[in-house]
């Protein structure tokens, strides 16, 4: 491999790359780094495809990670430069190698020229046509170009200092507004044979998939501006495992659910094999002592008692107010899809008022039905629709007392955000007396307990309260209470 200023320039953007991954929480360790070396060593750089997969294979260890793996890559090795207008192929390897002057490049790509555009009446319509084409044919091809091009045309905003820009999706998917050329994508595939609801389904998800390039191409443009760390620190989202519940958009919750079953098998797989690694229980003395009577009464072999299966009764206290119903939804099935591991499972919500929940969870129920069902259990959770955690706690003691003994465990989720209302830590404290053990599981940073109506440590002095913002801390609970 050469050493010249090219190899550097490759190399150091090589270890930003890495930098930035690790950054998202994708763990990659110096011996997957020395793997993606080697793998591109050995391959032609002539397809920046062939770059992105060998990176991928080396680097990406769950399918929940490609989303964040595949922004930085395309942040650290865009797919061109500028306008697109450098008359270089789309996956050349100078594109793979990013590129040594963002500025120069825009300025050869006619970054002038881009700016120059008007995007009048007539312009914007014959814009419009050539998308919702290229969405009712799925040419992904096309769509790409037309993102780069809607981004240059129609996102273009004034910079911070004299001479310099930026680039918003938000402002050119408003100016274009896509999402109103729905009806035409449809109309079109209806025409061409689909079933109204297969045609709903494609035009939203092509719809979806538009809206992600715009957002990409934008990433794109201000990372040659300001480099692409900026835009890794700033505005990439990170990992889906590692996304906090509580900023999380509609679509994150939609792959977060998709995630649940997948973590749970790997816990329970995880489990099991531990569970088979300590089968052996205490030492058995007698045993061990009337063997060694065949050896002149040395020990050789000891003897163990078999060490009996401990299997825990759980009750799961759930806050659902507001957006920290995402959180206790998400615990609840994790907990529910892990439920061969308890001996028993009972689930409760509250607002201000207590209510069971445990038979929305049948055996092979579908994961969005179940979702649905949570949703539209919410009211049967609250008197007056303000959070008192204080009310909840009274009525789940008087109520619901029966569900924890000594073989149970309690398990509360919330942010512990009460309206300033009594707290009845009395009462949570004779709760966690009667359970052999207790956790307080909150989705908050644990910077923001106690500010505002925050009774984070009061409770946390009662029940020993974790931090759980992501499915990544989520996990990592439910195995060590197992």
């Amino acid at each position: 491999m050469s050493t010249g200023p090219a190899s550097s320039g490759l190399l150091d953007r090589h270890l930003a790359f890495l930098r930035a991954l690790r950054s998202a929480g994708l763990p990659v360790s110096l011996a997957e780094d020395l793997d993606a070396i080697a793998a591109l060593s050995a391959l032609r750089w002539g397809s920046r495809q062939v770059v992105r997969d060998a990176y991928a294979a080396t680097l990406v260890k769950k399918q929940s990670q490609r989303p964040t793996f595949d922004a930085l890559f395309d942040l650290y090795f865009p797919r061109m430069i500028g306008g697109g207008a450098t008359g270089l192929p789309a996956d050349g390897a100078d594109e793979a190698a990013g590129g040594d002057g963002p500025a120069e490049d825009r300025d050869r790509a006619g970054g002038e020229d881009e700016f120059s555009v008007r995007d009048g009446a007539e312009a914007l319509q014959a814009f419009r046509d050539e998308l919702a084409e290229a969405l009712a044919g799925g040419d992904a091809e096309a769509m790409a170009r037309l993102a780069a091009e809607m981004v240059g045309r129609f996102g273009a905003m004034p910079g911070r200092g004299p001479g310099l820009s930026s680039w918003s999706s938000y402002t050119a998917l408003q100016r274009v507004a896509p999402g109103e050329l729905v009806d035409r994508v449809v109309a079109g595939l209806l025409a061409a044979g689909r079933t109204q609801e297969e045609a709903d389904r494609v035009a939203a998800r092509r719809l979806g998939g538009f809206t992600a390039m715009v957002d990409d191409d934008a990433r794109r443009r201000i990372a040659e501006e300001k480099g692409p760390e900026h835009v890794a620190n700033v505005a990439l989202r990170p990992s889906i495992d590692r996304l906090d519940f509580l900023s999380a958009r509609r679509t994150d919750l939609e792959q977060m659910r998709r995630e649940i079953y997948p973590l749970a098998r790997r816990l329970a797989t995880r489990l099991t094999q531990e569970h088979h690694a300590h089968r052996r229980g205490p030492l058995d003395f007698r045993r061990t002592v009337r063997a060694s009577v065949s050896t002149g009464g040395v020990p050789l072999t000891t003897h163990h008692r078999p060490k009996r299966p401990h299997r825990t009764e759980l009750v799961v206290l759930c806050d659902v107010s507001g957006s920290v119903a995402n959180f206790a939804q998400f615990t609840l099935l994790l907990v529910f899809a892990l439920r061969d591991q308890f001996q028993k499972v009972r689930a409760f919500t509250f607002i201000d008022h207590v209510h069971e929940v445990t038979h929305h969870f049948r055996p092979g129920a579908d994961v969005v039905e179940v979702m649905e069902e949570l949703a539209a259990s919410t009211a049967h959770a609250a008197l007056w629709g303000r959070t008192n955690y204080g009310r909840a706690l009274t009525t789940f003691a008087e109520r619901y007392a029966d569900a924890l003994g000594p073989k149970s465990s309690l398990l509360v989720l919330g942010d512990a955000r009460s309206n300033h209302s009594d707290l009845a830590l009395g009462t949570l404290r004779d709760l966690a007396g009667q359970a052999r053990h207790a956790w307080w599981l909150n989705p908050e940073h644990r910077r923001h307990w106690d500010n505002g109506d925050s009774a984070a440590s009061a409770y946390g002095a009662v029940v020993p309260m974790v931090e759980c913002r992501n499915l990544t801390q989520l996990g990592e609970f439910v195995h060590d209470i197992l």
